[in-house]
């Protein structure tokens, strides 16, 4: 296949920008169109032309006739849909709906990238989550389509992509995850119950089944992925025995039904195995030259138990959660009762600073940055936590400046409205000093954006990425079962 104009949604994104490299080296004319919700910029291939804009602008941002497109640029978070379904809606839906007006309005051949997990846990998966529905929904839009109108298409479904390019951050994909925890000295991160089985695929197999696709490819069920599974603890431990294990949460699936045959028959075959990818990362990332941090948190907060609402108890659900990590919590006395209270979580130690009045707080930022700053000196932390943008994160933040220690801070209930100017500025100043800011609940993050006047809330942290990334997504499901339960 060379020689053709061809389109690439999603073009700057992991996938996509592996997938122009072949089709430019092959001679072919490429459009990316991509918004960069996902993609970068530093993910550029040189000889395609790059056009920034939302895929349901697609009919103005590219007039011109493509001879194929590759439409990739969809959200592509399983569980992470769950927390932002008007995200998935607005990219998924909107956007996919523009795209396919737009192949019929072209007549040109398109290659859809379905979702495996519609086949997860025996079709089950299929409506776990707002990113599975909407993919699901697609393929069966694209087929129809197709049909009625006589449009040539086919549909591939991938099977977790690994490989150079790989995403990390909050829309990370886990392999590029266990590497940055492995690299920085952290313990691998698995979602109980473990024994959830996955098929890994090398993006170069997948980018040679997207041309075989292109050029052979026509109706449903192209499958790309490895026909060896793993589970997930199986690929924590190739890269060792520091495992944590996280809570369980919604979307996980238990497993995927995997079937090549169509792609077999245009001559596609997986040939690069993930066990052999790992170990010449393990040989090249010896770990006797990482410095291995602790299993421990630190984390900030203006109360705790006994004076505690959602935040603060979904912190000691997940702390019941995860035993094996210790939790060292920096907060006031604020109340008589709390100076002799007694934590109710064993994998914590409480250290409280002030003289059991609500005006510890203003204590909080001084006395407890000492306090935090001692603890620095004696233990190897995985990141530094803060619940809510208040006076614990004032402490964080000086421990930050003066440490490095990169910090986590979400919003969980914290509500923004009538907020005094003085505190939108010190608000401000604490959003913007946060390494990652995350909130349950999206307006809120918004409106956090806007007091911060920062656009990039969910950065990344450095080398506390990985790790707070699956923390707080755990912290998040907790917290909003807590509001739940507060409001039935």
């Amino acid at each position: 296949m060379q020689g053709k104009l061809i389109l690439v949604t999603g073009g700057a994104g992991f996938v996509g920008s592996n997938l122009i490299k072949r089709l430019v080296a092959d001679g072919n004319r490429v459009i990316s169109l991509d918004n960069y919700f996902a993609g970068t910029r530093e993910a550029h291939v040189e000889g395609a032309e790059y056009r920034e804009g939302h895929t349901k602008d697609i009919e103005q941002l590219v007039p011109e006739t493509p001879d194929l497109i590759y439409h990739l640029g969809e959200y592509s978070r399983v569980e992470q849909s769950l927390e932002e379904p008007d995200v998935v809606n607005d990219l998924n839906v909107v956007g996919t709906r523009a795209v396919v007006d737009y192949w019929m309005q072209k007549k040109c051949k398109i290659v859809y990238a379905g979702s495996s997990t519609k086949f997860g846990d025996g079709g089950l998966a299929r409506e776990a989550t707002p990113y599975a529905s909407t993919k699901a929904a697609n393929t069966e839009l694209v087929k129809k389509v197709g049909e009625q109108h006589s449009l040539p298409y086919a549909i591939t479904y991938f099977y977790n992509v690994f490989g150079p390019g790989e995403r990390s951050g909050r829309y990370g994909t886990v392999i590029r995850w266990f590497m940055e925890q492995y690299k920085n000295g952290q313990p691998i991160t698995v979602t109980l119950p473990g024994t959830q089985k996955r098929n890994f695929t090398h993006i170069d197999d997948i980018v040679e089944g997207l041309m075989l696709v292109g050029e052979k490819g026509h109706g449903d069920e192209y499958g790309l992925g490895h026909e060896k599974s793993f589970s997930m603890l199986e690929v924590a431990r190739l890269f060792g025995n520091d495992i944590i294990m996280l809570p369980e949460r919604k979307g996980n699936r238990m497993n995927s039904s995997l079937d090549i045959s169509k792609s077999r028959a245009i001559g596609w075959e997986a040939t690069i195995a993930l066990e052999d990818e790992i170990i010449t990362f393990l040989r090249e990332n010896p770990r006797a030259q990482i410095e291995k941090r602790e299993k421990r948190l630190l984390v900030f907060t203006t109360t705790f138990h006994p004076v505690a609402g959602p935040a603060e108890e979904a912190l000691c659900d997940l702390m019941r959660a995860m035993p094996d990590v210790h939790f060292d919590i920096v907060t006031t006395v604020y109340s008589q009762n709390a100076k002799s209270a007694v934590c109710p979580v064993d994998n914590a130690t409480v250290y409280r600073v002030g003289f059991g009045n609500p005006l510890d707080k203003f204590l909080l930022p001084v006395l407890g940055y000492r306090v935090a700053k001692n603890l620095h000196t004696k233990h190897k932390y995985l990141f530094a936590w803060a619940l809510m943008a208040s006076y614990a994160s004032l402490a964080a933040l000086f421990l930050k400046r003066a440490t490095g220690l990169p910090i986590l801070l979400t919003l969980a209930d914290q509500l923004f409205d009538d907020v005094p100017w003085h505190s939108r500025f010190a608000m401000s100043t604490i959003l913007k000093g946060a390494d990652q800011v995350y909130a349950s609940e999206r307006s809120q993050e918004k409106t956090a954006s806007v007091i911060a006047r920062r656009n990039h809330m969910r950065a990344s942290m450095g080398e506390g990425d990985a790790f707070a990334n699956q923390i707080r997504f755990a912290y998040s499901a907790f917290v909003r079962e807590r509001v739940h339960a507060e409001h039935t």
